[in-house]
């Protein structure tokens, strides 16, 4: 075995490989060649004298072999960059690169303010935003954080809850104008209404009263949306009712713009949740971020 050809660069390009399946992901995901990528998996199996992926035209997989080293190779960069952070980070100063995944209506209307402050207080830190709705492999995207709206099945994830996310029925005054307010919940079958088409469940909508049962109520109104801010949008311009996090519509609230339809009924509230890779939060520029995060998250307006 040529221990000198066992580089912490090759071992890290044999783990992204590992992780997204792919040479060329990898190879656009570094700012690199396919070639170079592929270089450095065959110098890494040439010194370690075995073979840890097997490649045919379609995919890449690891082997018995590559399945035990992925484990200890992610162990030695995650020990590696813990130490680098340390000695980086001996004072106060932070250094380094964080990327944070958030559902992107919540990403632009709060948290890329609060990413910005953090920014400010640390100047080396340098931070990759990417905003979705689609739960992405947190793990294969080279994701350290995820802020995420509703239930989790990712069980592999480290999990912060933050708290639960209300909600209130809203409408812009225009509209119910225009269309008369409703009296009663089941009054909403003869409204139009707006509904997140990426959300399961949404064409039936669960009201809660301050006493009593719930009840529920078809909601299959003509306009679908799968992002948040068309949905603030499609308020705004009187195109009919939606069930709307508070953060989402608190300031349109304040200024008049949207009106609550029945402030004795809740919609359910959805829970709100950082995920966090294991062994990620030991870094520590991660870990501030982290606490940075959960903080400003639980004094947006309707967390509790």
């Amino acid at each position: 075995m040529d221990k000198s050809a066992i580089t912490l660069e090759r071992m890290r390009s044999f783990v992204r490989v590992a992780e997204r399946g792919s040479f060329s992901a990898v190879a656009r995901e570094y700012g690199v060649g396919q070639a170079t990528i592929t270089r450095h998996i065959t110098e890494l199996e040439g010194a370690l004298g075995t073979t840890l992926l097997s490649r045919t035209t379609r995919r890449v997989t690891l082997t018995a072999e590559g399945t035990d080293y992925l484990d200890n190779a992610r162990t030695i960069l995650r020990l590696v960059d813990e130490a680098a952070d340390d000695a980086r980070s001996a004072g106060e100063r932070l250094d380094g690169k964080i990327r944070v995944s958030c559902t992107a209506a919540l990403g632009v209307r709060h948290v890329q303010r609060i990413l910005f402050e953090f920014q400010d207080q640390h100047p080396n830190v340098s931070i990759d935003l990417r905003l979705s709705d689609v739960q992405i492999d947190l793990v294969r995207e080279a994701v350290d954080i995820a802020i995420r709206l509703g239930p989790l099945a990712d069980s592999s994830m480290q999990r912060k809850a933050i708290g639960n996310s209300r909600r209130v029925l809203v409408a812009s005054r225009a509209y119910l104008e225009e269309h008369g307010r409703p009296q009663r919940p089941d009054d909403l079958r003869h409204h139009q209404t707006i509904r997140m088409s990426n959300v399961v469940g949404s064409d039936m909508l669960v009201l809660h009263p301050q006493e009593g049962r719930p009840c529920s109520i078809p909601f299959d109104g003509r306009l679908l949306v799968d992002h948040g801010l068309a949905a603030r949008e499609a308020l705004i311009q009187g195109r009919g009712i939606a069930p709307a996090h508070v953060w989402l519509v608190d300031d349109l609230l304040q200024a008049g713009a949207v009106e609550q339809v029945f402030p004795d009924y809740a919609p359910e509230p959805v829970p709100l949740s950082i995920l966090i890779v294991p062994g990620r939060a030991r870094i520590k520029r991660i870990r501030s971020l982290i606490d940075a995060v959960s903080g400003a998250l639980k004094a947006l307006p309707g967390i509790g």
